[in-house]
């Protein structure tokens, strides 16, 4: 099942519309308001347990979608669910080498991270590194499903392991493409399906048995860590994520699947 929007109806009832919430279905309000308390509760530690949960090879996935997203001084980058900001850290650092090598230092490169979490951002703000963003980074608390941004404004746009966590992901994709520019870039970073079964049955075995004590361990928090492992199991295949993608308005949209399939970059131009 996905997280697309299903309405489900009884003789003599009122049509209901559901979402998935890890493997319970709930209505589009409540997941909303439980995916802004799993992230709240894990904040402080998000960082690293996504070291702890990849081994670190979450950081070689996001390195290779900034390489696909090719960030150029002076361009606008918005991060969608950004929460602690280390893709726009990597976006604004990749401009600002280019602009050193060109000779091109006044151009200002500006990365917005967009968040639904208040205290994802104040825990990306608190980063040593932002210290060093040179006033070009801006934190709005945001709605992926209603972005607070103008039409055609934005040159590069991400999401990180952010996209399973919207209410309804074909909104999501109509806003972004709304707000970039006439050949923007899109990258959706997030977790996926593997390509071969028995390693998916071996990925299972040690998500759900591994990964809830790891949060309960270093986050004291295991139910939220249950529903990220429950969230990924119910997000759409590869070649569904593209399809949707394409019909929110890309165009020339790829996937490129990272370890066996753990990850899958989808990447669409807005043409």
């Amino acid at each position: 099942m996905t997280d697309q929007i299903d309405t489900q109806t009884s003789p003599g009832e009122d049509t209901e519309a559901t979402v998935s919430f890890g493997f319970e279905d709930v209505s589009p309000d409540e997941k909303v308001s439980r995916v802004k308390g799993v992230f709240r509760s894990v904040a402080g530690k998000y960082d690293l347990m996504n070291d702890l949960m990849s081994a670190g090879v979450h950081r070689i996935w996001k390195a290779h979608t900034m390489n696909r997203l090719n960030p150029q001084p002076g361009e606008s980058f918005l991060d969608v669910a950004g929460g602690t900001g280390d893709l726009s850290l990597a976006f604004l650092k990749a401009a600002w080498e280019k602009a050193e090598r060109r000779g091109q230092q006044h151009i200002v490169t500006r990365a917005t991270v967009c968040d639904i979490n208040d205290a994802m951002l104040a825990s990306g703000r608190e980063r040593s590194e932002v210290a060093n963003a040179k006033g070009e980074m801006d934190w709005v608390c945001g709605d992926a499903m209603a972005l607070p941004f103008e039409d055609n404004t934005i040159d590069a746009l991400a999401i990180s392991f952010g996209i399973r966590n919207v209410a309804d992901i074909d909104k999501a994709f109509r806003e972004f493409r709304r707000v970039l520019k006439p050949g923007g870039r899109f990258a959706c970073l997030e977790f996926s399906h593997m390509t071969a079964t028995p390693l998916q049955q071996a990925y299972d075995l040690y998500s759900f048995n591994v990964i809830p004590k790891l949060g309960d361990l270093v986050a004291g928090d295991a139910p939220s860590y249950q529903y990220l492992v429950e969230s990924i199991r119910r997000f759409p295949k590869q070649e569904e994520v593209l399809r949707r993608i394409e019909a929110a308005g890309f165009s020339n949209v790829s996937v490129t699947n990272y370890s066996g399939g753990i990850a899958a970059l989808h990447f669409g131009w807005a043409v």
